[in-house]
């Protein structure tokens, strides 16, 4: 559940099927129609080739680390009891990149090119954040 003072995303009607995803426990990614390319994250028309024919489709949650930090102090007294943690920006096997936590693990043994899975953690009432756990 929330935390006072912990910041919770807001749904809004681009980013809403990604929640839906989300509290079903997948990851889901707009696929483009035309060149069939996902992208993270949600918007109105593909990145790549500017085509309107997107849809949603759940990916499989797989990929790797491409850089990683350990966060030991939060300037928002919300975070300080989860330092020190890991923030890491993984490449989905999907292709499109998140930025996300690394749950599961101490922060120290992360490595880049290390091969996680999303898990999925309640941070509201109804959102369920995607986090990554090494595999």
């Amino acid at each position: 559940m929330a935390e006072a003072g912990k910041l919770v995303p807001v749904p809004t009607e681009q980013t809403a099927q990604f929640w839906r995803g989300c509290a079903r426990r997948e990851l889901r990614l707009q696929q483009c129609g035309d060149c069939g390319r996902y992208q993270f994250p949600p918007q109105d028309f593909c990145r790549y080739c500017c085509g309107a024919r997107l849809t949603w489709k759940a990916v499989s949650g797989r990929g790797k680390v491409l850089s990683w930090t350990i966060v030991h102090w939060s300037p928002n007294p919300a975070y300080a009891a989860d330092a020190p943690y890991s923030l890491a920006l993984i490449q989905l096997d999907e292709g499109p990149r998140m930025l996300t936590n690394i749950i599961g693990c101490p922060p120290g043994p992360i490595e880049i090119g290390m091969q996680v899975k999303v898990d999925f953690e309640q941070c509201g009432p109804d959102i369920l954040l995607p986090k990554f756990k090494v595999t």
